[in-house]
């Protein structure tokens, strides 16, 4: 069930959890901001979560389930990323804000093409 991209996202869903939890204090001590950052909080970090349990799924079906929760949980971090940039919480210019959202886009393009495969391997 597992194979090199697996990896990959395993690695790349718990440093983007990493620089998320970095973000959320940014933004709770200095902007003051609580509301879309905690909900940033909780979508970025459950990719990571979901990816790991995905892990130890007990059936290819599982896999896929799991691996598709991370994958909806990465498109909402994005959304809220985009938010909390768009509404100047956070600064488009800030080199950590475009490698957030350089990687978040790798994170679903990568979890989306686990999801269809293991879809495609099920049929």
């Amino acid at each position: 069930m597992m194979d090199e991209k697996d990896n990959l996202i395993v690695a790349k869903s718990y440093q983007f959890a990493l620089m998320i939890i970095e973000l959320y204090k940014f933004l709770s001590d200095n902007k003051r901001e609580y509301v879309l950052s905690k909900q940033l909080l909780r979508s970025g970090t459950s990719i990571g979560a979901n990816v790991d349990e995905a892990q130890a799924a007990i059936s290819k079906k599982d896999f896929v389930s799991k691996m598709s929760i991370a994958s909806k949980e990465a498109r909402e971090s994005k959304y809220w990323l985009l938010l909390l940039k768009d509404s100047g919480y956070i600064d488009n210019n800030k080199s950590k804000v475009k490698v957030l959202l350089h990687e978040i886009d790798s994170i679903i393009k990568i979890l989306t093409s686990i999801v269809k495969t293991g879809q495609n391997n099920g049929k």
